[in-house]
């Protein structure tokens, strides 16, 4: 099984994200999105809905072009302690141990 972290973040496009999941053949995808997801449950504002119906594409994608399960989505790095991840894959530049 192939487990992957895919970080959304604004140096990419959601396509080229998609393409580079694909690439790794995972079984199994956690998005990660950092930057504006904090209270994403609670914003009911025009930018909210729209990053709200982004990652729901953006999940959609996921699953339709790899068949891999995305298993969830996470706010902040604190969330995802204690998690091991086969690849992580979307981030522009280093990466810091999770």
């Amino acid at each position: 099984m192939t487990d992957i972290l895919a970080i959304v973040d604004r140096g990419s496009t959601d396509e080229q994200l998609v393409e580079e999941i694909a690439m790794r053949h995972p079984h199994r995808v956690t998005l990660l999105v950092e930057d504006e997801a904090a209270a994403l449950e609670f914003d009911d504002s025009a930018r909210g809905r729209a990053l709200s119906d982004r990652i729901a594409a953006l999940l959609a994608a996921i699953e339709q072009r790899t068949g891999a399960v995305v298993v969830g989505l996470a706010g902040s790095r604190e969330q995802l302690c204690g998690w091991r991840f086969d690849r992580i894959v979307g981030a522009q530049g280093p990466i810091a141990a999770l």
